[in-house]
């Protein structure tokens, strides 16, 4: 069996203005590292065969405050907001957003579709042996995934979402719903 626990990074000052951040390489703000540290107290007594993280800093910082020093996987990153890149949720046209809620066939101008983010991450699990990994990524990855094992549901920062991955089932998720539409 293969069991992933999927960590949403903590707070970056574009996720907390409620701007679409996709490979832009945000810090965590101090709330963000807050967030992190919080979460170790909760990870510590958790054992895992590998660690890994995104390449990008939000999701390395949270990795190393909350467990420790990740593997880095670039397959991990977010989804790529290409030209929408920054923007701000409410100034979004009407078409882009409910295309990021439904989730289905979003594309942004000159970004990657979120079949193309779910083709790269089921490229990084493949690989997986069978075991238990923890895994620092973003919100859409972890979107995608849930998707896959029959939820769909977006994550505020720092939340976990435990899936038994052979069985493309969740577990159980610690933490909070996304409160903001993305």
């Amino acid at each position: 069996m293969i069991e992933l626990w999927l960590v949403r990074h903590g707070e970056t000052p574009w996720s907390r203005e409620g701007r679409l951040t996709g490979w832009t390489d945000l810090p965590l703000t101090s709330g963000g590292e807050d967030q992190a540290r919080e979460l170790g107290a909760w990870l510590s007594p958790q054992q895992f065969d590998a660690v890994f993280a995104s390449d990008l800093q939000r999701a390395l910082g949270t990795a190393r405050l909350a467990y420790g020093e990740p593997l880095v996987e670039p397959k991990l990153r977010e989804l790529n907001f290409g030209e929408l890149e920054g923007a701000a949720w409410e100034g979004l046209e009407a078409r882009h957003k409910n295309a990021l809620l439904t989730f289905d066939s979003f594309q942004a101008p000159g970004g990657e579709s979120t079949q193309q983010l779910t083709d790269r991450l089921n490229g990084f699990l493949d690989q997986l042996e069978p075991g238990r990994y923890l895994v620092f990524t973003h919100g859409g990855p972890i979107r995608a995934l849930l998707r896959q094992a029959g939820q769909d549901r977006l994550v505020a920062p720092c939340t976990v979402v435990a899936l038994n991955w052979t069985l493309r089932q969740p577990l159980f998720i610690h933490g909070k719903e996304h409160t903001n539409g993305h």
